[in-house]
């Protein structure tokens, strides 16, 4: 089961077709897709969702320690870079009020369990796909219309920063599954043509919508998270007829991107190379003062769910782990990651400079 893993797991990070910038670019706004890595709250709002992580001990190391829907023990990836990069912290979309202006700083989409196909996921019910993700973002574009004027709204879009981590659901909760259509349809070749053809779609739709500063969260050896070695059997090691799955995954996405960026107007997408950064961590956790990169921080049932419950026991060095829960990475290394990704030169340009005010709404005629 799993429930984002997966900003994808963010690494180190690779321009694709992107010439350097010098100065750095204030940012008015961000807006963040993807999984259950990225999920800050928006499952909670959806009536019928199986995944979602809004008790104890999720959150523990949070604001006040309470658990807000994000699945990890604190912050999630998304949370560290949007502090580091000065920008407001984007709120879940289902979250929102009425007339929010808080959407003129950026909006969170992301949902636990959802993927680029429609259909992944399925299991948990309810989940908000890549697809659906975009359509809300389309309608939030219609709101900040009404709030600041189309032109305005327009050039909020093309100056936001785009976050988008999709991909690991598409395996580990479809492809992967034996009770899955999709597995029962597609060779891994095909399934991973399915995938870049519905992403170039998709990726395509938002620049239509006017996003151009688009980091692409690539995803990470799902073969080393701890669901699927103990699926396997292999405790000790890695997966690697999956991981081997999700490299050629990678270089198809890499491939698509070069060929967006060279065809697309003034879009700017850069890759992160999740992969190789958790690789690090999982091979050489000491270097990075991790003490374990195998075990989960709690100790989760491993033969159903594989989340943290409120009656799991919990390690006492939270700190020293890789992974909070069989999918998830704790706060720890949501930090080290983070920090890999802010240090690449086309995102570290977004970095140090205040975040530039975001236009008020326009007045209203009396």
């Amino acid at each position: 089961m799993l429930v984002y893993v997966v900003i994808a797991w963010i690494g180190g990070v690779v321009g694709v077709a992107a010439a350097p910038v010098s100065v750095p670019v204030p940012v008015p706004a961000s807006f963040i897709f993807g999984d259950s890595l990225a999920d800050a709250g928006n499952n909670n709002h959806l009536q019928y969702a199986l995944a979602k992580a809004n008790f104890p001990w999720y959150g523990i190391d949070y604001h006040a320690g309470v658990a807000t829907g994000r699945f990890t023990n604190g912050r999630t990836i998304g949370d560290i870079i949007m502090e580091k990069l000065g920008l407001a912290n984007p709120k879940p979309y289902l979250s929102l009020s009425r007339n929010d202006s808080s959407i003129l700083r950026g909006v969170n989409y992301a949902s636990g369990g959802g993927g680029i196909l429609n259909e992944t996921g399925f299991l948990f019910i309810e989940r908000l796909s890549f697809d659906k993700q975009i359509e809300y973002f389309e309608a939030t574009k219609g709101a900040i219309e009404k709030k600041i004027g189309a032109r305005e709204a327009e050039k909020l879009c093309n100056e936001a920063l785009y976050f988008i981590g999709m991909g690991s659901n598409d395996f580990i909760n479809n492809y992967l599954l034996p009770v899955a259509t999709d597995a029962q349809k597609y060779t891994p070749r095909s399934f991973i043509n399915l995938l870049t053809s519905t992403l170039t779609k998709q990726l395509t739709r938002l620049h239509e919508l006017g996003a151009r500063k688009i980091v692409y969260h690539g995803v990470g050896p799902l073969g080393c998270i701890p669901s699927q070695r103990y699926k396997s059997g292999t405790n000790e090691t890695c997966v690697k007829t999956l991981n081997a799955l999700i490299v050629d995954f990678n270089d198809s996405v890499q491939k698509l991107l070069y060929r967006l960026n060279s065809h697309l107007h003034g879009v700017k997408i850069t890759y992160a190379d999740t992969y190789s950064m958790v690789m690090k961590l999982i091979q050489n956790p000491q270097q990075y003062g991790f003490k374990d990169a195998k075990v989960p921080c709690c100790n989760v049932d491993t033969s159903f769910g594989q989340l943290c419950l409120p009656n799991s026991n919990l390690c006492t060095d939270r700190q020293h782990h890789v992974f909070w829960d069989a999918f998830h990475p704790t706060d720890a290394a949501n930090a080290i990651l983070a920090q890999d990704l802010l240090s690449h030169p086309d995102i570290m340009q977004y970095t140090n400079k205040p975040a530039a005010t975001a236009p008020a709404p326009a007045p209203t005629a009396l």
